[in-house]
């Protein structure tokens, strides 16, 4: 009998604290106001005051405007009685309400209705709520619009909108809310109905788990920024109303018209008996949310890279919140259904078991993601998909709901929609949409006629030329502004079309005849590269001398640029890491350009795709080594220094000995002056190994560079190509995937199976360090290549002591000295100094000079180095 008692004291117990929790969320203050009118009206269960009536604790300011009301309505009929008056503007317009300091959503609703004498579809006007920008430039009719076109199938085939609903989310500190509505200059604005409604301090965290980067928590910062709703959806289930969210009264859609293959997640018939393990989740969501459920289906097809995914357009440029609710409804222990979810194509969690986070079966759970969207992205992806790297029996995702909420930046929420032109460059406003196309015909007619002139032009200069010199090619290097030097070594200096002297430029000049006899007439046997500029050859430039023979295509424009650049660049540089440029030739319209032949190749050929015998680890690192002593040159070797902007594995050549050697420098750039910390260019590079903030911002630094080495740096390590669409999602990207194991310090485990055994486990795990600092996010927080440089070689010396200690040696003074060196510059943020043995190709004579400065080889020099037995 006591324990029934207990029981049954027990049960009365719970369901007093329940009922304690809703009866404190239903007293939720909230005001609803129905704008330009005096008269209330009932509509989804809750009473809207008129803004001009008496007694509604709402303040407008004066002049209020006027007030509006249509007898032509095409909307929902449900909204009808709210929709039919407005209030409407041309002057600012102030709605104060007086509210306790908490946090409270706010909703603006716009209707555009018929009214005479006002064209809503000419109406732009801004909002702001206690200072916080909340739309600029705001066209209502627009933007339905442009909501109704990017209406997913499944809604688009039953419905449209007529109206528009936007809900920001505001935490007050100054028992006001003050709505502050202000029309751009020459037109004017107008509002439907205004919901403020009081949300506590429940339904967000401030701390928040970020995606990508190191995954670390990320703030809200909620009580200085404001939120925007910009989707919430019922996964699963149907479009849920606000009467049936009684506790904040929101919206929920369908979420199938978002997901790219609807049929990729199943509805199970199971229905939930769902419960709240605590009443503070009550207002989270309601129980229809968690009540309804997507299912992934067929998880084991397609060797488990099947994913639920959902497609969401969002404003570039914003930080963004995603929460995800779950619900277990199936698997009644833990570990029976454990999968991983992404977020705009980045790892936000892996073994995620919400059976085991929920507590249970039947028990509502939700978990948030802070995301930053890139300038240059409009599209936020949410993907859920099998981990088969668990053992747990079924690897399928589960989702109940889905919402994204977009922070302010600096005090604004405000996105104008753009229309990009074809300078790249932002044009704000639909209003200006059709001077756009005006301006657009004029410009259309003008660049006609000026193709016209210039192609009539180029064809009568191009039929004089041919006249005189025969067929149509290169223009000789002296009309660039190219200064030459004969084979004896004297410089001839020439002028180009401007009348300037062109820069100084060394090496040998080579007749077309030495180089037709070097290539056998260019035989397509010796070729042994091909890129956009043409063809590279090997050919016999002297006595058993072998050079690599690059020939431009006379045919083509393609690499010009990049061509000459590369004659400046190697014509002023020279370092034992970097490949010479020997000679040139440009006679008869051809551009060849003669550097040393690099008899082992790249080291891509070395690591994979090819039959040559792989690496050890010791001469991966040398090699890894010599390519950054390169960088490093060219980063500090003059006074702006020199990015090379396309630093690959292919790029990274090996000559007989496998010294390694940086070759490519057709992208190659000045570094900024000192008033500068970037230079602004457009971006290029080679896919998979461009840095993402150089690709985000358009600019380029030497980061950018230490970046792209990272991803050499893990490609060296695991002898795979950096983007290979044929294996999983998630191992597309070569970078993305070693980085996860490199943060897991497992990094062995997508070791190249040759390197078993042939590796000091501490020199691999130091290499994988200083890999992952390369990969930093943000540049600033990527180490120089000095510091890269200094680390390898550390990481060398513990592969070195290594070797000695399996052979019997003892060898670990030197190695706890420059340990305990690393350490101490690693706490002090000092770049330690470099060693190198630049002398070794440098002909300077003073040796009090540093072996990394910039040298601009002479004539007389470069006659010495480019005698017949060669360099």
């Amino acid at each position: 009998m006591k324990g029934y008692f207990r029981g049954g004291l027990g049960l009365l117990l719970h369901l007093i604290f329940f009922m304690f929790a809703f009866s404190v969320e239903a007293q939720k203050l909230s005001f609803v106001i129905n704008c330009g009118t005096n008269s209330s009206v009932n509509v989804d269960g809750r009473s809207w005051t008129g803004d001009a009536a008496a007694g509604n604790n709402v303040t407008l300011s004066s002049p209020a405007g006027i007030e509006a009301s249509t007898s032509v309505f095409n909307g929902d009929r449900v909204y009808e009685p709210l929709y039919r008056t407005a209030r409407i503007f041309s002057g600012s317009l102030n709605y104060t309400f007086q509210v306790p300091n908490e946090n409270y959503f706010l909703r603006l609703h716009f209707y555009p209705l018929v009214v005479d004498g006002y064209n809503v579809n000419e109406s732009f006007f801004s909002v702001e709520a206690n200072g916080l920008r909340l739309v600029s430039e705001f066209n209502a009719p627009g933007e339905i619009a442009d909501k109704n076109q990017n209406l997913p199938g499944s809604e688009a085939a039953n419905s449209s909108y007529s109206y528009l609903l936007k809900e920001y989310f505001l935490s007050v500190e100054s028992n006001v809310v003050v709505v502050s509505f202000v029309p751009s200059k020459g037109s004017f604005g107008f509002v439907s109905a205004i919901e403020v409604v009081e949300v506590g301090d429940r339904l967000f965290d401030d701390s928040v788990r970020r995606v990508g980067g190191n995954g670390g928590g990320g703030a809200l910062d909620l009580g200085k920024r404001g939120m925007e709703t910009m989707y919430r959806l019922n996964v699963g289930g149907p479009s849920i109303r606000p009467s049936h969210d009684s506790l904040l009264w929101r919206t929920w859609a369908m979420d199938s018209g978002y997901m790219i293959n609807a049929d990729a997640g199943t509805v199970p018939n199971t229905k939930a008996n769902v419960t709240y393990a605590n009443p503070n989740d009550t207002v989270v969501a309601p129980l229809a949310v968690y009540e309804s459920v997507r299912v992934l289906t067929n998880a084991g097809v397609m060797e488990k890279r099947f994913n639920m995914s959902w497609k969401l357009e969002v404003h570039p440029g914003f930080e963004y919140m995603v929460r995800l609710h779950f619900c277990e409804v199936v698997f009644d222990n833990a570990n029976q259904r454990v999968f991983r979810i992404f977020i705009d194509n980045k790892t936000a969690a892996d073994n995620f078991d919400v059976y085991a986070r929920a507590g249970g079966l039947n028990k509502p759970y939700h978990e948030d993601y802070l995301d930053s969207m890139s300038s240059s992205s409009n599209t936020l992806w949410i993907q859920l998909g099998p981990d088969p790297t668990t053992g747990s029996a079924g690897t399928d995702a589960i989702l109940n709901g889905l919402e994204v909420f977009k922070l302010s930046r600096s005090g604004n929420l405000a996105y104008v929609e753009t229309y990009t032109n074809v300078n790249g460059k932002k044009a704000s406003k639909s209003l200006i949409l059709w001077i756009g196309i005006g301006a657009g015909i004029a410009s259309i007619a003008i660049l006609a006629a000026t193709w016209v002139l210039v192609f009539w032009f180029c064809k009568k200069k191009r039929e004089e030329n041919n006249a005189k010199k025969g067929p149509p090619g290169w223009r000789p290097l002296f009309l660039h502004g190219f200064s030459t030097a004969n084979a004896k070594g004297s410089s001839t200096n020439y002028q180009n079309t401007n009348g300037q002297n062109g820069t100084i430029r060394t090496g040998r000049r080579f007749t077309l005849a030495e180089i037709r006899s070097a290539t056998n007439n260019f035989d397509e046997s010796l070729v042994i590269g091909v890129g956009g500029f043409g063809k590279v050859f090997k050919g016999e430039i002297g006595e058993g001398v072998l050079g690599a023979i690059k020939r431009a295509n006379p045919q083509s424009q393609q690499g010009l640029k990049e061509f000459e650049t590369e004659i400046e660049m190697l014509s002023k540089l020279r370092h034992r890491h970097l490949v010479s440029l020997i000679g040139f030739c440009d006679e008869q319209n051809e551009m060849i350009l003669v550097y040393e032949y690099m008899a082992n190749g790249t080291l891509r050929s070395h690591l994979f795709g090819s039959d040559l015998p792989p690496l050890s680890w010791r001469q991966r690192l040398e090699i890894c080594i010599g390519a950054a002593r390169g960088l490093h040159y060219l980063h500090t070797g003059s006074d702006r220094g020199i990015i090379h902007r396309d630093v690959k594995t292919t790029n990274i050549l090996l000559d007989e000995d496998f010294v390694a050697k940086m070759a490519d420098f057709g992208l190659s750039k000045t570094g900024p002056s000192l008033e500068h910390t970037h230079v602004s260019t457009a971006v290029k590079g080679s896919f998979g190994y461009l840095d993402p903030e150089y690709f985000r911002r358009e600019q380029l630094t030497e980061k950018s560079d230490i970046y792209s080495f990272g991803v050499v740096l893990f490609e060296t390590v695991c002898a795979r190509a950096v983007i290979n669409p044929t294996l999983p999602r998630e191992q597309i990207n070569l970078a993305e995937w070693a980085m996860r194991w490199q943060r897991e310090s497992s990094l062995e485990r997508i070791l190249d199976p040759t390197l078993r055994g042939d590796y000091s486990p501490e020199s691999l795990m130091k290499f994988g360090e200083i890999a992952e600092k390369c990969l930093a996010e943000e540049g600033k927080s990527r180490p120089t290549m000095g510091e890269v440089l200094w680390h390898l070689e550390y990481v060398l010396l513990l592969q070195d002591t290594w070797l000695r200690s399996n052979a019997g040696e003892e060898d670990t003074v030197a190695s706890t000295t420059l340990d305990e060196s690393m350490h101490t510059i690693d706490e002090t943020g000092h770049e330690p100094v470099v060693e190198s043995d630049d002398a070794e190709s440098s002909s300077k004579t003073d040796e009090s000079r540093d072996p990394l400065d910039p040298m601009v080889v002479g004539a007389d020099e470069f006659s010495q180095m480019l005698k017949q037995q060669g360099r």
